[in-house]
């Protein structure tokens, strides 16, 4: 049984050979592209969609960090996770990666056990979050200040549609990666609730994701640039000094 289709981006034949090879023998299909021109080429022209993208970041021409950000900005591919692959360790690379809305990522040299790992557990989690409610039956209380149910989050001027990944602030729709996106609405549907930074690292990035707290911080930066109306002043997102965050419940 196949267990879907990856679109790898990487411009060395031999790591190409090496993706090919120990994803086709884990039951996966895998597409590979030699340069990022030719991968949104075939986004535009082909109706089918991959399950997952492993992008290398170092190409000629348009490097994986181009290519995700127009995947994260086509409403045909926000949702498809991206795992970026770099030979980098520097935590500027990381989190810049992160920023732009990619899942995980891999440095090079990385094992082959490790790859498979890290691809099981982007798809596993995607998968469970794309259900019809991937949280627990008791953080969907209904209250006066949040309309919480199948179809809309809404608090105030904001209103978050989880079926089709919008967010609108006054009617306007606000551009955001899928991260910033779950991280909403995970905090909207724990409205005045203190999540501690670990919790979203694990909810939202996974418990087998490498990466630290302070991914969350960049991420609750980025997001209040886009929601609040003075970010230094935040209306939604509180900040728990020493725990993590909280939506404001008024």
């Amino acid at each position: 049984m196949e267990m879907g289709l990856i679109y790898v981006l990487e411009d060395d034949n031999h790591i190409q050979q090496l993706f090919k090879y120990n994803l086709e023998a884990n039951k996966y299909r895998v597409l590979l592209f030699e340069c990022g021109e030719d991968l949104l080429q075939k986004l535009e022209t082909d109706s089918s969609l991959p399950d997952l993208f492993i992008l290398d970041i170092m190409l000629p021409g348009i490097d994986g960090f181009e290519v995700c950000k127009v995947i994260r900005k086509n409403k045909r591919t926000a949702g498809i996770p991206v795992i970026m692959l770099t030979a980098k360790s520097e935590e500027f690379d990381k989190v810049l990666g992160l920023e732009l809305g990619a899942d995980d990522y891999i440095t090079k040299p990385f094992s082959v056990r490790e790859l498979v790992a890290r691809v099981k557990a982007i798809l596993r989690r995607t998968n469970n979050f794309m259900g019809n409610n991937p949280y627990p039956e008791s953080w969907n209380n209904k209250d006066d200040n949040v309309i919480n149910d199948d179809n809309v989050l809404k608090f105030k001027n904001i209103t978050l549609y989880p079926d089709r990944y919008e967010v609108y602030k006054n009617g306007k729709l606000i551009d955001m990666t899928l991260k910033e996106f779950e991280l909403l609405k995970t905090l909207m549907l724990n409205k005045g609730k203190v999540l501690s930074r670990e919790f979203l690292l694990e909810k939202i990035w996974g418990f087998d994701f490498y990466g630290e707290t302070r991914t969350v911080d960049v991420h609750i930066r980025y997001l209040r640039q886009k929601i609040e109306d003075n970010d230094s002043s935040p209306e939604y997102i509180e900040t728990v000094r020493g725990i993590g965050y909280r939506f404001r419940d008024r």
